[in-house]
């Protein structure tokens, strides 16, 4: 096998969920794309770092430039409920499902010592900001995924809360127990939207 292939199917194997032999498929097709799409393709992830950005409020992503990402920026959007997510993606889900109209806090992982992730790792200390700089009570809507990591993170959020003061201008409520443990960017919608609406306040 020529030496380019071989790098190429190295490269595609460190995408996640993808083994050998998906990265080989992956390879050979790539090796027989048209050149229109290749170059597009590599055009694509030369901007990736370049031109997506993490929003400065909520840290989900947008368009480099924006001050905002589109939900920061809408005012019709609830700003008194802000739904706390690991990553971008669950993010994604809960949106998808069609069932809050509220503003997010993406933390950017779970605490996780076994995988390098601390507490000074995660987007809490911005949390904290929001929260201490908000107007008006806010409801903070524990979306961590239903696991051992989540369940930590979570916990640490509440304590935080209190140990920081700042009780008095928060609601703090969790997803339903509904949730399969796992992970929220698989959960269907309608599981969802139920979790979201039968939430319990902690």
């Amino acid at each position: 096998m020529p030496e380019a292939l071989k790098r190429l199917i190295h490269s595609i194997g460190y995408l996640p969920g993808i083994g050998e032999k998906s990265a080989t498929k992956l390879a050979f097709f790539l090796l027989n794309a048209n050149k229109q799409y290749i170059e597009a393709l590599t055009e694509n992830l030369k901007n990736i770092h370049e031109k997506v950005t993490p929003c400065p409020v909520c840290f989900s992503l947008c368009d480099t430039g924006r001050s905002l990402c589109n939900i920061c920026n809408n005012s019709s959007r609830d700003h008194t409920a802000i739904c706390i997510v690991e990553e971008y993606l669950d993010m994604m889900t809960i949106e998808d499902s069609g069932g809050y109209t509220g503003v997010y806090h993406v933390l950017g992982w779970a605490i996780s010592p076994m995988n390098g992730v601390f507490v000074w790792d995660l987007r809490i200390r911005e949390l904290m900001d929001r929260i201490e700089s908000a107007d008006s009570k806010i409801e903070i809507i524990l979306a961590t995924n239903p696991n051992i990591e989540g369940e930590a993170t979570s916990s640490y959020i509440t304590e935080e809360i209190t140990k920081k003061g700042l009780k008095h201008k928060t609601k703090i409520t969790r997803l339903s127990r509904g949730l399969s443990a796992g992970y929220i960017e698989y959960a269907d919608n309608i599981t969802l939207v139920n979790a979201l609406r039968e939430r319990k306040e902690v």
